[in-house]
């Protein structure tokens, strides 16, 4: 049978086939060790072949194999800097949730993640969240954050889920599709889901008063069937976002606006640093890419970590 992974606590799989059927699935006693560099092999969103076998009175799948994946999303693994996490598989469109404050979402933690979700082909939209509570201080952050993704290419937009602000426009992109929402602890991601779909009355909890961080609601990643023709997976918080090693030559494809000028520069292999002629940073000298852009393509490069507690799982 052939079914796709809709929940994993790393244990356990479940699966639902083609029928509609969902299986509780372990996965098969040799696979984890044929070659993949994962914590986990198996990821939600996977498609995956199953057999069943009895155990005790309870009827159990295995997963004897994973097939070929159009896509997955991956960072570094806590602790396991050679090792990676595979956050999802064959995901058609990323949000990321976006908070200028209570929590706030650093450039550098956006920045990180939109070097990989375009490095695996996976179109990401900023969603910034919360606009209905912001100062004036704090909206002209959104409006400056808007302007630099916009330019080069990012759909962005202002939300909030508690007030239902543009979640209509979500849900239009949404449709078709299977979708997955990805942010800090407190951004919003269960509240914005409920309002997407109530049905599901996800759990939420208030942000922290004392840290200004979201306090975790969800544990494990998971997919979830909604009413209007979509998918969407949901995943827990997270800090920081370590990039799984890049070439250097390649890292700045990944950043647009660098690959638009990189034929430009006079070396064909300029990795934009201390090079003479380079286009990307004379572009940066007359301001017409973003400094904090340039800032994050540096640490991404020198393989700094991000400037805040980093790979943790909240």
């Amino acid at each position: 049978m052939i079914g796709i992974v809709y929940k994993s606590t790393g244990s356990w799989y479940w699966v639902k086939t083609q029928e509609g059927v969902v299986y509780k699935c372990k996965i098969k006693g040799k696979f984890r060790i044929k070659g993949i560099k994962s914590t986990n092999p198996i990821a939600v969103g996977d498609k995956v072949q199953i057999h069943l076998e009895t155990l005790g009175d309870e009827e159990i799948g295995v997963i004897e194999k994973i097939l070929d994946r159009e896509n997955y999303i991956v960072r570094k693994s806590v602790n396991l800097s050679k090792q990676t996490h595979i956050i999802a598989a064959n995901v058609d469109l990323v949000f990321l949730l976006v908070t200028v404050n209570n929590p706030t979402t650093f450039p550098v933690f956006i920045d990180r993640f939109l070097v990989s979700t375009r490095a695996y082909r996976i179109d990401t939209v900023l969603l910034f969240n919360k606009i209905d509570a912001y100062e004036l201080e704090d909206r002209a952050e959104v409006l400056y954050l808007k302007d630099i993704y916009e330019a080069i290419g990012y759909t962005c937009l202002e939300i909030s889920a508690t007030k239902n602000i543009n979640i209509d426009k979500v849900k239009e992109l949404m449709t078709g599709k299977t979708s997955m929402f990805v942010g800090h602890s407190g951004v919003g991601k269960s509240t914005l889901i409920n309002s997407i779909e109530p049905g599901l009355d996800l759990k939420t909890k208030e942000t922290s008063d004392q840290h200004k961080q979201g306090q975790h609601t969800t544990t494990f990643a998971e997919m979830f069937d909604l009413q209007f023709d979509a998918k969407i997976i949901d995943t827990p918080g997270i800090k920081g976002f370590g990039v799984v090693d890049m070439d250097k030559e390649e890292l700045g494809d990944y950043f647009p606006e660098f690959f638009a000028l990189k034929e430009h520069c006079k070396f064909n292999n300029c990795i934009h640093v201390k090079e003479p002629q380079c286009a990307v940073k004379d572009a940066l000298e007359n301001e017409e890419i973003s400094w904090s852009r340039y800032k994050s393509y540096l640490q991404i490069l020198e393989g700094e970590e991000e400037n805040y507690r980093t790979d943790i799982w909240e």
